[in-house]
């Protein structure tokens, strides 16, 4: 009896079994690929930039006939207009000054050595008055032509 090097299975056709595995080799490829995107665009998402907030290069708007300023002087104390007021009495000033007008713009004038939260904190004082148009007022950082 002589030995078959070549030998044919039971079933008698010569098709290959089916795998049931998931292929995880493109996969891995494709997260490797998103990993190195994010990695590359995840600094040039951050800004660290110094802020200088009290001068503007924009093109100042028309000043009303009658402006109401608000002014947050350095040792914070709040001025209307020329007239030292109180915290709690901005409200009442205010619409004593615009005649109940909600719809006035108030404008906003802070010293430069007063801290960020504290201009924050009468801008929400405005805000809980019912005033929500607040204009910041800045110098003029542009230069003469």
């Amino acid at each position: 009896m002589a030995v078959k090097l070549g030998a044919k299975r039971a079933g008698g056709d010569d098709d290959l079994a089916e795998t049931h595995e998931i292929n995880v080799t493109p996969f891995i490829d494709v997260m490797l690929v998103l990993l190195i995107i994010f990695m590359v665009a995840a600094p040039l998402a951050t800004v660290d930039l110094g802020v200088d907030l009290p001068t503007s290069t924009a093109e100042p708007q028309a000043r009303p006939d009658k402006p109401i300023f608000i002014s947050l002087k350095p040792d914070l104390s709040l001025a209307l207009g020329e007239q030292v007021i109180a915290r709690e009495a901005v409200g009442a000033a205010l619409d004593a000054a615009t005649s109940g007008n909600k719809d006035e713009r108030i404008f906003l004038r802070a010293d430069k050595a007063v801290s960020y939260g504290e201009l924050m904190a009468v801008m929400n004082l405005l805000r809980d008055a019912g005033y929500l148009k607040v204009a910041l007022v800045g110098l003029d950082g542009r230069s003469a032509p």
